[in-house]
């Protein structure tokens, strides 16, 4: 099983990184290696990985790796990562609202 990131999961997590690096390069460089951990541990157990809360009837699950969460999906032999979403980010149509 291989793990690869879509081209927009992909810019989501640089973007992450960029962020974390401008406050902490030594966090950015651990964020990315328990990212890379946890995305690793997903070639040998593609469903370890929890169901969305938010979209239960959705093919896809996610990975933790505070404070981001790494959205994936299983295509055949291939763990495709599609979305990479800091945590405090709510899908669509889920925003609380203010009033």
């Amino acid at each position: 099983m291989k793990v690869r990131f879509t081209p927009t999961a992909r810019a989501q997590f640089l973007e992450g990184l960029e962020y974390i690096r401008q406050d902490s390069p030594t966090a950015a460089f651990r964020f990315r290696e328990k990212a890379e951990q946890a995305l690793r541990r997903l070639e040998g157990y593609p469903e370890s990985g929890r169901s969305i809360p938010e979209f239960p009837a959705l093919p896809h699950r996610e990975v933790i790796v505070r404070p981001y969460r790494f959205f994936y999906r299983v295509v055949g032999k291939t763990v495709w990562v599609v979305a990479v979403w800091h945590s405090a980010q709510l899908p669509e149509g889920r925003r609380t609202s203010t009033v």
